[in-house]
């Protein structure tokens, strides 16, 4: 295809990806807003993060194991029109409950768009050139994060928060038209092959069961890190793990390859993703909520606050994505990506309910510089070691573990978090000589109902408790840079397919 040809895809593909994005990172500023509305707890708060992102994960393999076998252009129209579902009933939601229902039926459209835009450039570019045009989708993911904080807060603050769903509606109108009009990719159907939905079925039932443990243990209302409820759901959870692995190595047309997933370059790209969604999406996801529950700032200013590590993706995105692509070298930028995350988190351990406003903006600077030279060069290394008929299987087992980590990051940071409001409230309340009891979930987000010197107190602790779980990101992302330190520094070939070309070989010499 030419340069022109694969644009005109793309802007189909990318407007599809950023409609999903935008709405996302909308919700993520407007949450603290919509919890308080709905009344809902520190652990609802995580959870209905941790809902979307759980259905994302076991969705994904689905999705790209239906890429390598069917229309990849009916797939991602229907990707779209499942996530508009579930932004309409997320919008029209009247209680918690109701509203995790809304982002389960969100995260399964947006496991097709993160499989089947990745698994379609893999599919029509060669790794050689493909920096190039990932730097075009880390641009476009980096805007949708930029304007989503900043549109979900004006729209929380004018409109009502309802309207943060309801806003991506005519974005997939739209989205839907261009795809209809440019993506054209023949299909060849495989006569025999199945959906692996037993295999499917244990995986997403073992994570969930472990997702949950984490999320209700520690906490006086449901039980006890050791206890017999946690043994219960921990074993409990471990089996069905096994029994997926079991259910995997025998069947037919399995929805996550061993074959794939054993190869080292996989294999290392797995544990650096488990990783970085661990960190990115769980300690990120709380920094709106820093900004507004601990700070005080409005949604709107918020949303402004998180513009220089949006900015910093940016950058590192697209500036490696050209000179990979320049340059035919990948790994230094993946390693330095790492490493700049793991020095982001260190440095954001230390904010508390003081830190200077600019101080901050600086550490989530690096940690974005960082976090855009990492995630999509990882994805591009596993591309480029397996055939084409398997990219789509083996893009979507990268970012399923990626959501997978980051939904056990939002999970445990989430219970850890929640934890540690507890224990510092009510020593502030101690101090204020109110005798209370720590609530299970972290405390009522409702903070405009709260009397004034209680509420500084619940602030504080919110500001104080967030270094924590930044603390245990760094930790988590250090894994990350040993995984992708070992990485196999293979050349991108420069030929869709595993067929070496000439020009293959002669890079290999240089």
């Amino acid at each position: 295809m030419s340069h022109r040809q694969i644009l005109e895809v793309l802007a189909g593909l990318l407007a599809a990806l950023f409609t999903a994005l935008l709405s996302s990172t909308i919700v993520s500023t407007a949450l603290p807003t919509i919890i308080g509305d709905l009344n809902g707890s520190q652990t609802q708060y995580a959870w209905v993060i941790t809902a979307a992102l759980l259905a994302t994960a076991a969705s994904t393999p689905i999705w790209g194991k239906l890429s390598d076998l069917f229309n990849k252009k009916v797939l991602v129209q229907s990707a779209i029109v499942i996530f508009v579902v579930g932004s309409v009933i997320a919008g029209l939601s009247h209680n918690v409950p109701i509203l995790l229902g809304a982002r389960v039926v969100q995260g399964i459209g947006m496991g097709g768009l993160t499989a089947l835009v990745v698994a379609i450039i893999g599919t029509i570019i060669p790794p050689r050139d493909r920096g190039r045009y990932s730097g075009y989708m880390g641009a476009v993911m980096a805007v949708s994060m930029a304007g989503g904080p900043v549109l979900g807060g004006v729209i929380a603050d004018t409109l009502g928060w309802r309207w943060c769903f309801f806003v991506c509606v005519p974005l997939a109108v739209v989205a839907l038209f261009l795809l209809q009009k440019t993506l054209h990719i023949e299909t060849t159907r495989v006569d025999g092959v199945k959906i692996d939905w037993p295999g499917a079925t244990l995986l997403t039932a073992g994570v969930s069961v472990l997702l949950i443990w984490v999320s209700f243990a520690g906490k006086a209302t449901y039980y006890d890190w050791i206890s017999v409820e946690s043994a219960l759901m921990v074993g409990a959870g471990v089996l069905l793990l096994i029994a997926t692995v079991v259910v995997e190595s025998r069947a037919t047309s399995p929805i996550i390859p061993l074959k794939i997933v054993t190869e080292r370059t996989t294999a290392l790209a797995i544990i650096a993703s488990i990783a970085v969604g661990v960190g990115l999406f769980g300690a990120t996801t709380f920094l709106t909520q820093y900004f507004q529950t601990a700070r005080s700032f409005s949604p709107t200013e918020a949303g402004l606050l998180t513009i220089p590590m949006v900015f910093g993706m940016l950058c590192g995105t697209v500036g490696s994505g050209q000179l990979i692509t320049r340059y035919g070298k990948w790994k230094g930028f993946v390693v330095a990506g790492a490493a700049l995350q793991v020095l982001g988190f260190a440095l954001l351990s230390t904010v508390d309910h003081e830190t200077a406003i600019p101080l901050i903006g600086l550490m989530i600077a690096l940690l974005g510089l960082g976090t855009g030279m990492l995630m999509q060069n990882v994805v591009l290394a596993v591309q480029n070691t397996v055939s084409v008929h398997n990219v789509g299987a083996a893009s979507s087992v990268v970012a399923f573990f990626r959501t997978f980590g980051g939904a056990i990051g939002v999970s445990v940071l989430g219970s850890v978090l929640a934890t540690r409001v507890t224990d510092l409230t009510a020593a502030g309340f101690a101090r204020l000589g109110i005798d209370t009891q720590g609530s299970g979930g972290g405390g009522s987000l409702n903070l405009a109902a709260l009397p004034e010197p209680v509420r500084e107190v619940v602030r504080a602790s919110y500001g104080d408790a967030t270094g924590r779980i930044f603390l245990i990101a760094a930790l988590v992302s250090v894994v990350t840079l040993i995984a992708v330190a070992f990485l196999p520094n293979k050349p991108l070939r420069t030929t869709i397919d595993l067929e070496p070309s000439a020009a293959d070989e002669e890079y290999a010499k240089v």
